[in-house]
């Protein structure tokens, strides 16, 4: 698994320029994720005339018009301004998602699912979910803060009712560092996957590494660092973070 997706990743660092491609064509796969023609023409003529429109009749607008390049729309979007948007046919959205100003969803990929974001999830400002040839899934009533960063490599799925404070950072995938002489930039990466579950609060400014997994229920302090598995009903802190508490015992 980690070895495909090292392989993976490595067909997308080529389009960001190690081939030689027209600047065209690099931003054609890069943003709108097609090379139709068609699909470039209709991405730049929605986000160049909606994008920044401000207030009431931006988000009017986008609710409309967005639904053209998204892979699904549901009802009761908002849409704010100055979002970024990349492989939007890969970005499915379900009904009352609130996305607020200044947000990138980018579903870039070889063969991923992309983003999918279900009913009631608030993405704050600032915040940053993308995807490296991998997935990520909120599933609902999910609350992100201002200024996150969600990255995956494989799959990062978010539990229903799940809460993040600001700066929160979920890393779903790094690069490997066996060789001394190869620039890191250059060697292999891994993408092991994270899943947090349900009803869990992540303080602010807290990072959970790739490989780990949060159960049910959980508490992680703020500027913890998760660096290993966290139980259901468990409140951790530090850096590593460590169990500290049962949320059960009275």
């Amino acid at each position: 698994m980690e070895e495909n997706t090292g392989k993976k990743y490595e067909l997308i660092q080529n389009t960001l320029g190690r081939k030689k491609k027209s600047k065209l064509s690099t931003y054609s796969e890069l943003f709108v994720g097609k090379k139709s023609l068609w699909a470039l023409l209709k991405y730049e003529l929605i986000t160049t005339m909606f994008a920044e429109c401000p207030g009431a009749l931006g988000i009017f607008l986008r609710g409309i018009f967005y639904r053209l390049i998204f892979k699904k729309v549901g009802k009761g979007v908002l849409f704010a301004k100055s979002i970024s948007i990349r492989n939007p046919h890969k970005i499915s959205l379900g009904n009352n998602v609130i996305i607020d100003e200044n947000v990138m969803l980018d579903a870039k990929g070889v063969d991923n699912s992309g983003i999918i974001i279900e009913d009631g999830v608030f993405i704050g400002r600032n915040t940053i979910i993308s995807c490296k040839n991998g997935d990520v899934i909120l599933r609902p009533r999910v609350n992100i803060g201002f200024n996150c960063y969600i990255v995956s490599l494989n799959k990062v799925e978010i539990g229903e009712n799940t809460l993040f404070a600001a700066y929160t950072y979920i890393i779903g995938g790094g690069h490997i560092s066996e060789e001394l002489y190869v620039p890191l930039k250059d060697q292999d990466t891994h993408g092991i996957g994270i899943k947090i579950g349900r009803d869990s609060w992540l303080g602010a400014k807290s990072m959970v590494m790739d490989g780990c997994n949060i159960g049910d229920y959980s508490i992680i302090g703020a500027g913890a660092l998760v660096t290993k598995n966290i139980p259901d009903y468990s409140v951790a802190v530090g850096v590593p973070a460590k169990v500290i508490k049962d949320r059960r015992e009275k």
